[in-house]
Order: C-alpha cells, then structure tokens, then sequence
C-alpha cells in the first residue's frame, strides 16, 4: 500500500466535519494499511482522481473520498465558486441563491454551501425548504441574482447526489458553459490544494427566501395555460416517483383551475430510499408501474410523472396494444406537441425560435419551418438549448422541456406539466384526446417515430473503444439501409455543434447518432426516422434498434 496514498486519505479524514464518511473512510484505511487488497483498490478509486467540475457542474455517488459526494468536496466547491464570482463581479458584492431536494445529504451540503457563500462575503439566499429544480432556476433570475447553486443528483440512483451551477446577469439564469466551468474548476482546485477545509470562513448571516419567491413561481408557471371551461372534466394521475414534485405542482394545479389528479400515494412524498423503485427515472422500465396500476383502476384520461426534482416531464396515455394497458409517450413524442403549441402561439413573431439538442427529434424543424420560425439544432444539455436566439420553446428527448422561458432558462417539468394539461384539456372540449392530438400532429407535420438504444457499461473504456472503433472502421449499413453520409462532430464545421458525436445519415433519409452519456455510464443511440404513415416510420425505427444490438456487440 502506497504511503503517500494512505497519507492523502488520512489527511482528507482529518478535515471531513462529517462523522458517518469520517468512520467510513477510517475503517478503509485501517484494512488498506494491514494490506486487504479490495480496501487498497477501495482507497485507490476513492482518492485516484477528483469528482470532476463541468459544465453540469458535480455529480457522483456519496462516500468519503475526492471521487465522491461528501461535505468535504461540496465545501472545496462552494469555496472554489465563491472566489470565481467575486472575481467575475469586481467590485461589486454577487448574490447567490441556493436550493436543495430530498435526496441524503442534499439540505446539509446546501447549508454548508450558503455559509461559505456569506463567509466569502457573498449575500447568500437559500431557498426555504426541499423544492423542485425549476424554482432554484426560476429564483435565479425572480431575485435578479448572479448565481444560484441546486444540489440535486435529478433521476440518478439513490446514492448519488449532484451541485448543479447557474448563472445569473448575461446568462440569464442557465446552466453554466465553457469556459465559466474550467475556470470555476481552477478556483476549486486552489481551494483543494490549500488544504484542510476547517480554515474556510463561514457564516451564518445568509438569508432565508421567503413563501413569496415559491408564491412568484406558483403564479408564473399557472399562467403558462390556464384552464379552458370544461377541464374539470379531466380524470388523470399523477406521480412525483418520491421526489419533490407534488406540494408545488398540487398549488399549481389549484391556481390556473384544474382538477386534482389522483395521485400515486405511495410515490407522493420526499423519500431518499426511492423504495417503490429500482431507478427513479421515468424512463426506466417499471418506474412507472405504480402510476399505470392507478390510472387502470380509475379510468383516467392520462398520466402525468416528474422525476424526482421535477425538471423533467413523463406522460402516459392509454394502449390497448399494451401489457399494462398504458404507454408512455417518449420524450419525443411529448416535444413536438410542446412545440406546435409553442410555434402556434410564436408564429408571426420576428426572431421567435424553437431549439431542440441534436439526438433529439428533426420533427422539430419541420414544425418551426411550417409556422414560419427559426429552428436551432445544439449539443446536448438545457446549458445549450436555454441559449437559443429568440427561443420560444426548447426540449430534449430525455423528458426535458423548456415552455416558460421568460420565467425559468432551464427545463422545467412542472410547466411542462400545466402545458400538457392545457393541450389534454382542449382536446377534451371538443370530445379528442391526447392520443387524437399525436394522429393530427403527423398528419400536420410528417410522421416521425424515434428510438434508443442504451448500454450501460461498469468499465468505461469501453465506450471509449466502441467510438474508438467506430471511428476507425465506419459502418457502411445499419441492416439493410446504406450510410449515405457520416459525421464526427468533433471535427465539426465552425459554428455547428461540437462533440464525441457520430452521426449517420441513410439512405431512406432515417438518422442514427451515437455519444457517450454526459450524466451516467452508459453509451447512447439515438434513431429516427420519417414515413407516410405512423407505422412506416414505427416499423423502421425497430428494424434500425435491432441492426444497432447487432452493431453494438460486434465491436464491444
């Protein structure tokens, strides 16, 4: 066992304010010192390399350690930030929001955050208890602040937790880009180097926000559709999948004048066990189960789901074709709908755009360009999509939407949410449903139809081989469609979007593009494709997912 390294972890212990990961790391230490070969590797992948800061700010497991979660990394964080917006305002004296969810650990790494933030000399505001992403964002720019930090790991497993950066003036109250995320990770790395993080001043006069500043987004996000006459006829479910959800949207509700859903009890309140699910993700197969199982019994209309920091949006409609009896929309599915509503509502305006990122639908240009809009294609992430000249309207295929962008530069799943209901009322007014508003969109715009294919790896070199040997050996086909043309976006023109993206075009005009996951150990592909009918499209895209497998275990 390499002194040097044990000398590290006994260092970081010796600084940890945290006595549950202070006695994790001394027990590891103790066997990595008496030579335990799983503890030397233990401590070898907890100390090896850093959480690393990026444009998604941290995310990782909780533990003791530099590669993980804990107050120790948080508080280098919130030190490292502090410096880089007091030298980002000169002068001046920035203002920092700070929000946290229900996920462990996140209210004691959100107050530890708004005491170095005052003991920085920053005037520091956290939010008033556990709430959705969306408010934090929305507060960014309700307050007029400079930054705001959300400590939340979103949809990930229950151990993790994640620092979610923002920021205000220019930005607008987005995520952060390059190069305000290297040079955030360079002040952060100072901090880390100095040392014991016990010599960092706090202190206690941070401010606690107001019921106002909730109040303010309650009222912003029911302006987003209030109801038509005759939505008190909707019969639908609702699920938070243990997040923290439902107090906000159940206010929501209330203010723009649709009925209560039925909710899913079991899945209503906080819990950081997440223990009615194996991933809290709604786009994972069974996450939803719970909600089907309710909706079946009460014959609703619809099913609406938030992950658990509601900044994405699940919807489910009835399906005969079905085991369950229901289906969820994909993310797809669920924009372009959110995007004819928004261009209907934008059209005519000068300079009015919708963007969506470049794995997600093309079905959104035809849109833009039908209503006479400009369409923004960008890399991945609401960092890039909240960015768009003139947006109007901005969504993700991973469950993201961005309806409310005067309000909140970020997606937001609970505005989504009063949109959805918005569309589901009207389309019940006139005896539709949300299933009838699908057939009326490819009628209108083209039938699109999309897929993914994701495999989740435990060593993640192997991504990096499979780009690695896609790159070298380009495949010619995809099954029985030719690659009419194929695109490395790291080497993509200036201007255009840029990234460890590969993009095939075929030969029937479907695309496939392949890139690691930015949040999570998995390689993605996403598929699209168009037909005459809803069908065609659907039938191409499940013979592309198989062609795809086949590709994929070839060069794993």
């Amino acid at each position: 066992m390499s002194e040097a390294r044990l000398a590290q972890a006994r260092a970081w212990m010796r600084q940890d304010p945290d006595a549950e990961t202070r006695d994790e790391l001394a027990a590891v230490i103790t066997r990595a010192a008496g030579g335990e070969e799983t503890a030397v590797a233990d401590l070898d992948d907890r100390f090896g390399t850093r959480l690393a800061f990026g444009t998604a700010g941290l995310r990782g497991a909780l533990g003791a350690g530099s590669n993980r979660m804990n107050r120790v990394l948080v508080a280098q964080a919130a030190a490292g930030f502090a410096a880089f917006l007091r030298e980002r305002a000169g002068e001046g004296t920035p203002t920092v929001v700070v929000g946290y969810d229900g996920r462990r650990n996140s209210r004691v790494f959100a107050t530890d955050s708004a005491e170095l933030f005052a003991g920085a000399g920053l005037r520091a505001i956290l939010l008033p208890r556990l709430l959705p992403t969306p408010v934090l964002a929305f507060a960014v720019r309700h307050l007029g602040a400079d930054a705001g930090v959300m400590v939340t790991a979103s949809h990930n497993p229950p151990n993790d937790n994640g620092y979610k950066v923002y920021l205000g003036g220019a930005d607008q109250g987005s995520q952060i880009v390059a190069p305000a995320d290297s040079e955030i990770a360079a002040h952060i790395q100072r901090i880390a180097d100095d040392g014991d993080i016990s010599t960092l001043p706090r202190s206690r006069a941070y401010e606690t926000a107001g019921e106002d500043v909730v109040d303010a987004y309650i009222a912003a996000t029911a302006a987003v559709a209030p109801a038509p006459a005759g939505a008190s006829d909707l019969r639908w479910v609702y699920t938070a999948l243990h997040g923290v959800g439902w107090e906000t949207l159940s206010k929501i509700v209330a203010a723009a004048g649709y009925p209560q859903p039925m909710v899913v009890g079991e899945q209503s309140k906080p819990d950081a066990t997440f223990r009615t699910v194996s991933f809290p993700n709604p786009e994972e197969p069974g996450a939803m189960d719970l909600a089907f199982a309710r909706a079946r019994r009460v014959q609703a209309d619809f099913i609406l789901a938030n992950d658990p920091d509601a900044d994405r949006l699940a919807v489910a409609i009835p399906d005969a074709a079905s085991d369950s009896g229901w289906r969820r929309l994909t993310g797809n599915e669920v924009g372009l709908l959110l995007g004819a509503r928004a261009a209907r509502a934008a059209a005519g305006t000068p300079g009015a755009s919708l963007a969506c990122s470049l794995v997600s639908s093309p079905g959104l240009g035809a849109v833009a360009a039908h209503h006479g809009l400009d369409f923004h294609e960008t890399l991945t992430g609401f960092k890039w999509i909240s960015r768009a000249p003139g947006i109007a309207f901005g969504f993700e295929e991973a469950l993201g939407y961005l309806v409310n962008p005067e309000t909140v530069r970020d997606k937001d799943g609970i505005s989504a949410a009063v949109a959805i209901l918005g569309l589901a009322a009207e389309a019940h007014a006139r005896g539709g449903s949300l299933s009838e508003l699908l057939t009326e969109l490819g009628d209108t715009y083209g039938h699109y139809a999309s897929g993914q294919v994701s495999v989740r790896v435990e060593d993640l070199s192997i991504i990096g081989d499979v780009m690695l040997s896609l790159r070298t050996l380009p495949p010619a086909r995809f099954g029985t469609l030719g690659v009419a043309e194929a695109q490395d976006l790291l080497h993509a023109a200036q201007g255009q979007p840029s990234g460890d993206v590969l993009r095939y075009r075929l030969d029937d005009g479907s695309r496939i593009i392949v890139r690691p996951s930015g949040t999570e150990p998995k390689l993605k592909v996403y598929i699209d494709a168009k037909a005459d009918s809803a069908a065609g499209a659907a039938e191409t895209v499940r013979g592309l997912e198989a062609a795809v497998r086949s590709l994929l275990e070839e060069r794993s």
